[in-house]
């Protein structure tokens, strides 16, 4: 374990007796520039457990243990090549207490209302970071999911909420990284990702034009199996996400490395698959990534 057990009883400790250390640590935090020489940025993502996403592959409960969580949250910040994290409050501020967000790009984890398997889960509202709490806490932009089902009235009012926090990232000059998704429900009502080609565009064409400008709007789209097709709708700069990708994760290490080649394809935002790879090895899948993004 990267992280020691008397670390982590000190964050524990820290949380308890000392609550205003955060915003110190976040006014004092050294940060990076945005974009490094290559023009490419290599994300680790650690905002699905308060979506209550917890499962990763067959175990149920794999992120439901927040000290290993962390262990390997830091052990991937810590490599080579990794440029920044992607995280809801809880998580960025457990990392800024233990000192390991210096030099590094932050995204906040905005809308993490649509709770998975929930009755609303495709109600996204926007629970965690603001807009003014991004800026407040001097971090680099903001994430949110939009999840468009096109059968959904109630997806209208995540579109909506969208646009808005766009507008008002964009007017504080910080990013706004948007995972535009195409869903639909089975007859059994569980949500499904369509990922083919003409899915995925469809929902980069929405995401592209929201809110009243796009100048600071990245999106966070999936590895498509066609991405000089699917990337081709946009010029806005994009990263992939990576997913659970289970038993086939080196067929998504190669469709990373192709989508590489596609001129607004700026790097990688991935979580599960690198912090909990199955042979267990997350430095060597965290470099193996962290490589294809900053191939010379």
């Amino acid at each position: 374990m990267i992280l020691s057990e008397s670390r982590y009883a000190g964050l524990n400790e820290l949380r308890a007796r000392n609550p205003e250390l955060i915003a110190v640590k976040a006014g004092e935090r050294q940060r990076s520039s945005l974009l490094g020489e290559d023009g490419n940025l290599m994300i680790i993502a650690a905002d699905h457990p308060a979506r209550r996403i917890l499962r990763v592959g067959t175990n149920e409960m794999a992120m439901a243990d927040r000290y290993q969580l962390l262990d390997r949250v830091v052990t991937a910040l810590r490599r080579p090549g990794v440029d920044g994290l992607l995280a809801t409050p809880d998580i960025v501020e457990d990392l800024l207490l233990l000192d390991e967000l210096d030099n590094k790009v932050v995204f906040g984890s905005m809308n993490r209302g649509g709770l998975t398997g929930s009755a609303w889960e495709l109600d996204d509202r926007f629970s965690a970071y603001s807009p003014a709490a991004i800026e407040q806490g001097r971090l680099d932009g903001g994430k949110m999911l939009l999840r468009l089902d096109y059968s959904d009235t109630g997806t209208i009012n995540t579109l909506q909420a969208c646009a808005e926090a766009i507008s008002d990232l964009a007017a504080r000059r910080l990013l706004a990284l948007v995972e535009p998704l195409s869903v639909s429900r089975d007859p059994q009502g569980r949500l499904h990702l369509d990922t083919d080609a003409e899915a995925l565009i469809g929902a980069i064409a929405v995401a592209s034009a929201l809110g009243a400008t796009s100048a600071y709007t990245w999106l966070k789209v999936p590895a498509p199996e066609d991405p000089e097709r699917v990337f081709g709708a946009t010029s806005l700069p994009s990263l992939m996400l990576g997913g659970d990708p289970g038993d086939q994760a080196s067929v998504v290490v190669e469709q990373w490395r192709r989508a590489m080649l596609v001129p607004n394809v700026r790097g990688l935002v991935v979580g599960r698959s690198l912090l909990y790879p199955q042979d267990g090895d997350v430095t060597r899948w965290v470099d193996q990534a962290a490589e294809i993004v900053h191939a010379p």
